[in-house]
């Protein structure tokens, strides 16, 4: 399952005023791992960036003087992208600035709705919180996630937390790692021997209301995951007596 998460900065709010894409990040997923593969591209505009917007991101013309322009990237951001499922926060708007993109390099404007799957977190994490913040700062409050490092909002910076927020807002480690390997990918010693004459161990049932908020969380998740919850699916399958 190869997931992207992306994110954009503009020049401005609306594509129909000629406002366009001065950065685009990426992150790839891997089966929910981040495999480092990320992509980065800063984007001459060939237009002013408007006052309020160069505020939030912290991006002068200045500095995308040399940057290229999207049609000398976009054969290599399709390729990128091509077949994988778009996690993006209030895909709407990065959309948008997209297929306003791809119309001005002479691209078909839906080539990305046939290529990959979007899912759109801002839509998942209203569903989840309903009538409270959902944008990516309140997220990461709400997940305890670091975005310390965001004083200005950035395109790749922004995808890495988006990444981290909806590995934890669908259910799954922000991190995964093999049987035998730390965080640092360190090798370590897995087995442990627990002492012969240890006191046996307290086993505390789920009560009636925590199953039952089980249930629910593993509702939710269905209902919002592309592929279903992989739990309810076990349990289906698995043996009554099991």
């Amino acid at each position: 399952m190869r997931q992207i998460v992306l994110d954009t900065e503009t020049t401005g709010l609306e594509p129909s005023q000629g406002h366009r894409i001065i950065e685009i990040g990426c992150v790839e997923l891997i089966n929910r791992r981040p495999t480092g593969n990320h992509y980065h591209q800063y984007l001459q505009p060939d237009r002013e960036i408007d006052p309020g917007a160069q505020q939030v991101h912290g991006i002068s013309n200045e500095f995308l003087a040399d940057k290229p322009r999207f049609e000398e990237v976009v054969d290599d951001l399709l390729e990128y992208l091509r077949g994988a499922e778009l996690i993006i926060h209030n895909a709407p708007f990065d959309l948008g600035f997209l297929r306003h993109e791809l119309g001005l390099a002479g691209h078909p404007l839906d080539i990305l709705d046939k290529d990959c799957l979007v899912t759109d977190t801002l839509v998942m994490a209203r569903q989840l919180h309903p009538a409270q913040k959902n944008n990516l700062d309140a997220l990461c409050r709400r997940y305890e996630i670091d975005n310390s490092q965001r004083q200005l909002h950035g395109a790749l910076l922004d995808a890495e937390i988006l990444a981290e927020v909806y590995l934890v807002m669908t259910g799954g480690q922000r991190q995964l790692l093999l049987d035998d390997e730390d965080a640092d990918g360190v090798q370590v010693n897995s087995l442990r021997r627990l002492p012969a004459d240890r006191p046996r161990l307290k086993v505390i049932p789920a009560s009636p209301e925590e199953l039952r908020c089980h249930q629910q969380r593993l509702a939710d998740i269905d209902k919002i995951s592309a592929d279903g919850c992989l739990w309810l699916r076990l349990e289906a399958s698995a043996p009554e007596d099991a």
